[in-house]
């Protein structure tokens, strides 16, 4: 049945009685203990895992993340070992998954963390540490401590304001605010790692953008969306930002096995320190024999084209090095130069997502 006292997300009044939130919880729990993704951060509790993995999550899709977080781990086992590492090698162990400032975010706080002698144990502590939010901090609490803090991000956010009937557009302050209040209002404080999860997997198995899949959901019989036949309509979205289209020209220069890269600038706004294929205009001077191909790359709402253009040149010029293939795993390399090579089966380098 849908609630008749349910929270009203226009008037902030929670009015619904205790037993109804109980049948919530027991739902989603029994749900989520039937119907989760056996992932493999779900099976522990070490904070440094969870954290990883909630990093990698930020803006990754799961299937992509998994093989990223595996190999991260068999490089830096523990918060120790990535805290002793180089930037660098951190950034070439996350080279592919791309938002480059959450590898580097993640490198500082594990120095943080190494000289405070452990991981931080309360909220406050986690939310401190560099590239760390409110969304991210909750679910380490929650997930490693069992500390009872509601863990609110997009998958959530959907969950939520279809559950409540929430009509306010799900990016502006005082919807968040609103869905972030009900979500510590509806918390299993009992279990709070395992309802955030929940939650989290409801929204992205079935409570799905576009197409929620009602039939299969533990909480329709309380969720005002459905009951209004507004499950497609809610939640509310902002327009996105209109898709800006950029092509470039890559050339591919090649020495027997070595390739020719260049590295960005250390205070190069985006991607610092990166190598990568150099882009035409750097090298006017190169004799250009032919395109080979074309690759694809998204960053936000850029997507950029890029033709790949093979060519040589007589003299190299400084800020240039050629790099063998055997090397190219173990230096950072940019996404768009990574498909580019991959595309040409140049070296072992993997291709992203």
């Amino acid at each position: 049945m849908v609630l008749a006292g349910w929270f009203s997300c226009e008037h902030g009044n929670t009015v619904t009685s205790a037993a109804d939130i109980q049948a919530i919880q027991r739902k989603l729990r029994q749900w989520y203990r039937r119907e989760r993704r056996d992932l493999p951060w779900r099976s522990t509790t070490d904070p440094y895992r969870i954290w990883l993995s909630e990093i990698m999550l930020q803006q990754t899709r799961v299937a992509a993340a998994i093989p990223f977080y595996e190999r991260f781990l068999a490089r830096f086992p523990d918060v120790a070992a990535l805290a002793r590492a180089l930037e660098d090698d951190a950034l070439a162990c996350w080279s592919g998954l791309g938002y480059y400032s959450r590898a580097r975010n993640l490198h500082r706080a594990a120095k943080l963390v190494a000289a405070a002698g452990q991981f931080p144990r309360d909220y406050d502590g986690i939310r401190a540490l560099p590239g760390i939010g409110d969304y991210t901090a909750a679910a380490i609490a929650s997930i490693a401590f069992g500390l009872p803090h509601a863990a609110v991000d997009g998958n959530a956010i959907r969950v939520l304001a279809r559950l409540l009937g929430e009509k306010g557009e799900v990016g502006s302050a005082p919807t968040r605010r609103r869905l972030t209040t009900a979500a510590a209002f509806l918390l299993d404080r009992r279990r709070p790692g395992e309802f955030n999860q929940a939650v989290m997997e409801l929204g992205a198995t079935v409570c799905l953008p576009g197409k929620p899949w009602c039939v299969r959901c533990p909480l329709s019989d309380f969720c005002r969306a459905r009951a209004g036949g507004l499950e497609r309509e809610l939640p509310v979205k902002s327009r996105k930002a209109e898709t800006i289209r950029i092509s470039l020209t890559l050339l591919l220069l090649l020495r027997g096995d070595r390739v020719l890269l260049r590295q960005r600038e250390a205070d190069s706004k985006r991607m610092a320190g990166f190598w990568e294929l150099p882009e035409a205009g750097l090298l006017p001077q190169a004799a250009l024999l032919g395109a080979v191909g074309t690759v694809r790359h998204t960053i936000t709402n850029h997507a950029y084209r890029y033709a790949i253009v093979k060519a040589k040149l007589r003299r190299i010029p400084s800020g240039f090095r050629w790099i063998s293939a055997a090397e190219l795993d173990r230096i950072p390399l940019s996404a768009a130069t990574r498909k580019a090579l991959a595309a040409q089966g140049f070296g072992s380098t993997r291709t992203p997502s």
